[in-house]
């Protein structure tokens, strides 16, 4: 029974080590980019309306006020521009719409567009975008954003006290936009695909480019640089370029990089690549407190003398300095043992910053430090 049990973990283990080992690498979607398949950002302005006093202030926001009159005239209603200044309504507010356009994106399909007041609104809690062109960057326009808005927050108060969660000046509707106009663009000019990579480097792209070719033959792909790889669509896809496409992002290849040591001063963050290593160096830590206390003393005058009670500060500085250390790091190590060799020092995350900065100006660290 028990030889039984072995022979079924055993396998359990080979299974899951062969799926981990199918699995090993990162996928072609993942770290590559495939031109003529990408987003596309557009714009515009619009009025929100329907708020419960917390819209602009008309005499504040000029362009609120110039919008609102330039809106009820493309709707036939004639105003007096004269009499327009008298007109006091706070259930208004101009806001900037931005919205993300798909590839391939269809006249008629929806997409969630994001709408933020730019004037003094105080809330847009429970308002209504009135109909609102979106234009790309070409200027055209591709897509018309109309709908009430969901905040998921509350902004009320007096003269006295003010309760606010959340954003209340910044809105989301989901589905908001209608696509009018189909983005150009073609991911397969002349039968030749296009990856750029992510992040560029040599050996990547090399990977990338054996793995395709092992599949599909030799020939079908080709690197340009670091960060270019062209792949020949073969002629048994000619018709079903998809396919063709879906089959190259699901394979995964190993990738590479640049050794690298990214730290963040300011919250202490430290990120060290796999890849970096130290030359024998010696490291000396001592760690220096410097206490700065202030007390005030109060001088008052005798019983019945003349004279003022006087209050005379006092700075007591001590200075505390713990015996450094003198640690010697081996050529060649590994990251694991570097973190190890530091951490025995007693070192922390801001004094490996500066340890860091003074390895690799001593010329001891192969690798890239990056300080953000």
């Amino acid at each position: 029974m028990q030889k039984k049990q072995l022979t079924i973990i055993t396998a359990s283990l080979l299974f899951l080590f062969l799926l981990c080992s199918s699995s090993w690498g990162a996928r072609i979607k993942d770290i590559a980019v495939l031109a003529g398949v990408r987003n596309n950002q557009l714009i515009g302005y619009g009025l929100v309306t329907g708020l419960a006093g917390t819209g602009d202030d008309l005499k504040k926001v000029l362009f609120t006020r110039q919008a609102l009159y330039n809106m009820l005239v493309r709707q036939g209603i004639t105003v007096n521009p004269e009499e327009f200044d008298k007109i006091k309504v706070d259930n208004i507010a101009a806001v900037m719409v931005n919205a993300v356009l798909p590839p391939f994106a269809k006249p008629g399909s929806t997409i969630d567009v994001q709408v933020s007041s730019i004037g003094d609104a105080d809330s847009l809690a429970g308002g209504n975008l009135l109909m609102t062109p979106l234009k790309a960057a070409d200027g055209s326009v591709y897509a018309v954003a109309q709908g009430p808005l969901t905040i998921g927050a509350f902004s009320f108060g007096g003269k006295a006290a003010k309760a606010q969660k959340n954003h209340p000046t910044v809105g989301r509707i989901s589905g908001g936009a209608i696509i009018e106009r189909q983005p150009p663009g073609a991911f397969a000019d002349n039968g030749i695909l296009s990856y750029t990579l992510r992040s560029s480097d040599f050996t990547t792209a090399s990977n990338m480019s054996d793995a395709i070719n092992q599949k599909y033959g030799d020939g079908t792909a080709f690197p340009i640089d670091s960060a270019t790889v062209k792949v020949a669509i073969p002629e048994l896809f000619s018709n079903n370029k998809v396919q063709f496409v879906a089959s190259i992002e699901g394979m995964r290849i190993d990738t590479d990089s640049n050794a690298k040591v990214v730290v963040n001063e300011r919250t202490g963050t430290i990120v060290m690549g796999q890849d970096v290593r130290l030359s024998t160096v010696a490291v000396s830590h001592g760690n220096l407190s410097l206490i700065i206390k202030e007390t005030v003393d109060v001088t008052q005058p005798n019983p019945l003398a003349f004279g003022q009670t006087v209050a005379a500060p006092e700075t007591q500085i001590d200075i505390i300095e713990d015996d450094g250390q003198l640690m010697v790091v081996e050529e060649g190590v590994s990251i694991g043992a570097v973190a190890d060799a530091l951490n025995a020092i007693g070192a922390t995350p801001r004094d490996l910053i500066a340890i860091f900065q003074a390895i690799k100006v001593a010329g001891a660290m192969h690798g890239e430090l990056i300080i953000l």
